[in-house]
């Protein structure tokens, strides 16, 4: 499917940026809700969501808060995101805050930090492949020689930058359509069945209980617990309302909005999205049966939902939900290599290494990018142990915060100024990282948790939100003192219509790029 897409509504000028990157700008309402659902709820949300929970009881939930505070978010933003993109031809958020804000540095420094945010989270898609193949016992035991260990995760892997070069972002949106039907089937089957041979969800939650209860890795401190106490919710909410705001800042979740044919499209995706909150909610619960069928996890709390799966279902059905998950992983891999590939190809490439290229020129460099962006994520999972992995996207989520201010105030005003944007985003840059340096757990010395004191208030909080107060703050004081000293301001191509234009709106399409012009109806 990956490779047949490369065909499928495909433009006469297909060789640009538009066409590989944002598949024409030409998805529709279900489309889209599955390249979105595909794109944000990943292998590793299905694995690691049930794995905190299983780890830690109420604490893993808040990623269901988030995911319901999100879409009302971007109800508000995203629409508007859209238009301003499809008036003027935008690939990224980066070329918007360049044309918002007249300033290449600050769109270099957000596009910097959505690559930099992206490559932690790819290589966690590959820790979710791994995962099933480790409890599906292919490639061998850890004696086995490194190649023959990894040959599973390198095939799976060679397909997914296959598909990717050829088809760009219409192969993911395609396979989202599997992936999602996978998922809902497992999901459904999982939390019937399960409970039925556990004897039911008083059981389940009568043994979770119990076991987190039991001392902990912290001396003198439980497991966990069942249910979220009053030490432990200034962390919950700050966090919650920290990944919400965070989630669509993120490049793969744009590249998959503007990837639509209309604002409608974006509007009526913000309402039936919150379904899939509703299928995580389920999916959350599958860690407390987990605890219940003492699933054997070897130390690697990761390993607890495809360990159950094993242990519960039919081997035929395993393999369905393992299926699942394995292409739950290649769906956002490849979505996110791309994003990544569009953000380095147009803010970097274009504005800083060749100011001329064409648009065959931008389609040849990002599928380019898009395969070595797979490659280092490649090289981060077989190199690097797995919690590296997941502290890096902790501080993924922390950076990408940062780029907020710059792309959801400059879609509302444009009293920020671009070099207190600029300001503001270092400093959140810096205290977000040094915080999380200074987050210990009983397993490692640094980047140990992504929630530390909130200074002034004495709470346990989210470190990102904290350095997001922060940015937010500096840059207003600052535009302030800017504004007084009379600053040079950059130039703003955009006008306030631009914000509301639609598909069909006169004069829409006149702004996009020429090689567009072969884009399919509707566009």
């Amino acid at each position: 499917m990956g490779f047949l897409a490369a065909r499928w509504r495909k433009a006469e000028q297909s060789a640009n940026l538009d066409e590989w990157g944002l598949g024409g700008r030409s998805f529709g309402t279900w489309v889209t809700w599955f390249l979105l659902g595909g794109d944000l709820y990943t292998a590793y949300t299905f694995v690691a969501v049930p794995a905190a929970i299983y780890a830690a009881g109420a604490a893993g939930f808040f990623a269901v808060p988030y995911t319901i505070l999100v879409y009302p978010l971007i109800f508000t933003f995203l629409p508007r995101l859209w238009s301003v993109s499809h008036k003027h031809g935008y690939v990224t958020t980066s070329d918007f805050v360049r044309g918002r804000f007249g300033s290449k540095g600050l769109s270099l420094a957000v596009a910097l930090t959505g690559i930099l945010a992206t490559m932690p989270y790819i290589a966690l898609q590959l820790v979710g492949i791994q995962a099933v193949l480790d409890v599906m016992g292919i490639g061998g035991g850890e004696n086995t020689n490194w190649f023959v260990k990894d040959l599973p995760l390198l095939i799976a892997f060679a397909v997914l930058a296959a598909y990717t070069y050829s088809s760009g972002l219409r192969a993911p949106a395609l396979i989202a359509f599997v992936k999602d039907g996978l998922i809902y089937l497992v999901i459904a089957v999982a939390i019937i069945y399960i409970p039925i041979k556990l004897g039911g969800f008083d059981h389940i939650f009568d043994a979770a209980g119990k076991a987190l209860a039991q001392p902990g890795a912290v001396p003198g401190k439980p497991r966990g617990e069942l249910t979220s106490g009053p030490n432990a919710q200034w962390a919950y909410a700050t966090l919650a309302l920290g990944s919400a705001l965070a989630l669509f800042m993120y490049p793969h979740s744009i590249t998959a909005t503007l990837s639509s044919r209309s604002r409608n499209v974006i509007r009526r995706n913000t309402t039936i999205l919150p379904l899939y909150s509703l299928m995580l909610g389920l999916l959350a619960l599958l860690g407390f049966m987990a605890i219940k069928a003492g699933t054997d996890i070897q130390g690697n709390p990761q390993l607890a939902i495809p360990q159950l799966f094993e242990d519960m279902f039919p081997s035929w059905f395993a393999g369905v939900a393992f299926a699942a998950i394995g292409i739950g992983a290649l769906v956002p891999a490849a979505i996110m290599s791309i994003a990544a590939a569009n953000l380095f190809t147009r803010n970097v490439y274009k504005d800083f290494l060749n100011q001329d290229a064409t648009p065959e020129q931008e389609h040849k460099v990002a599928k380019l990018v898009s395969l070595l962006v797979k490659v280092g994520a490649l090289v981060f999972v077989l190199t690097m142990d797995k919690t590296v992995a997941i502290n890096f996207q902790l501080l993924g989520g922390i950076w990408i915060l940062q780029t907020m201010p710059s792309l959801v105030g400059g879609l509302f005003t444009r009293w920020f100024h671009r070099w207190a944007l600029l300001a503001g985003w270092a400093v959140g840059m810096l205290y977000g990282t040094l915080a999380a340096y200074g987050v210990a757990s009983p397993t490692q010395k640094h980047f140990g948790g992504s929630s530390a004191e909130i200074p002034g208030i004495g709470e346990i909080g989210y470190i990102g939100l904290t350095a997001f107060v922060l940015n937010v703050v500096v840059t207003v004081v600052l535009t302030f003192a800017l504004r007084a000293a009379k600053a040079p301001d950059g130039v703003d191509e955009t006008s306030p219509a631009d914000y509301t234009a639609d598909a069909g709106d006169a004069g829409v399409a006149v702004e996009l790029p020429p090689a567009t012009a072969g884009a399919p109806a509707g566009h």
